[in-house]
């Protein structure tokens, strides 16, 4: 008498399935969604070596102001150097042209980066940049809501409105807006903003010259100083990331303001 045969255990056969391996790119601290490319590598670095740039100015910042304020301008663009710069044409030292156009390309050595980085991280590089404060959600909100109505004159007034200029430049990179209508606009703004600190300068005249020279005088006290509180920004950024990034806000698309900026 023949048996019927048996199947055989498949579940006790079978083998417990690996664990899936972490990918090593999904990190929500980065920009970018699985493995970067070659535009993302790019641009992360120019963002890492703007950083650095302004890290190894700060021990001759204070020293230019009072020295060499038009080259201070070129390199740094600060607030400081400019109102130096026309102070110092105001008593003979330099014109008052070469001190606002000398501030032009100090002020916007990187705005571009932030643009291509809005182009091509969207709104997660928004989320990155505002932290907890959410302010680039709620640009971003606006810009929807009104297109370029909002976005244009945002991107003009950028230098004047307390919030990173880094959060206006990338949302407009992220609302489509084109690369040629981005200089425009930011040229435009820059001489308004340098215009107004060479206005001030140029009336305040010889004392804000001397001001200026005992900044440089004791440049190594204020490079302390300088140095003491990008320690103290830097550390605590790292412990906001350390917590982890606020929940991303509900998908944005910009598709409505890029036809819009099209249109124009």
């Amino acid at each position: 008498m023949s048996t019927p045969e048996t199947e055989p255990d498949t579940a006790a056969s079978a083998k417990p399935a690996k664990p899936a391996e972490p990918d090593p790119w999904s990190d929500p601290r980065l920009p970018w969604a699985g493995k970067p490319r070659t535009q993302d590598i790019l641009c992360w670095l120019g963002i890492v070596c703007s950083g650095l740039f302004y890290l190894v100015l700060i021990p001759w910042r204070a020293s230019l102001v009072g020295t060499h304020p038009v080259l201070s301008e070129l390199l740094n663009g600060s607030t400081e150097s400019i109102i130096s710069a026309a102070a110092f044409a105001r008593t003979g030292h330099g014109t008052l042209i070469v001190a606002l156009l000398a501030a032009i390309p100090g002020l916007m050595k990187f705005d571009v980066i932030w643009w291509w980085a809005g182009r091509l991280w969207g709104e997660k590089i928004v989320i990155l940049l505002s932290g907890k404060s959410q302010r680039g959600v709620k640009y971003m909100h606006r810009v929807r809501v009104a297109g370029r109505k909002f976005l244009w004159p945002a991107v003009v007034v950028s230098y004047f409105i307390p919030i990173p200029t880094a959060i206006i430049y990338v949302i407009a990179g992220w609302a489509g807006m084109r690369l040629v209508t981005f200089l425009i606009l930011d040229v435009f703004g820059a001489l308004l903003w340098a215009g107004m600190l060479a206005g001030l300068g140029y009336a305040i005249g010889h004392p804000a010259v001397s001001v200026a020279k005992t900044i440089s005088h004791y440049g190594l006290y204020f490079t302390i100083a300088l140095v003491a509180v990008v320690i103290f920004f830097q550390m605590r950024a790292f412990r906001a990331n350390s917590a982890g990034p606020s929940s991303p806000a509900p998908s944005a698309t910009p598709a409505t303001v890029a036809s819009d900026e099209n249109a124009g």
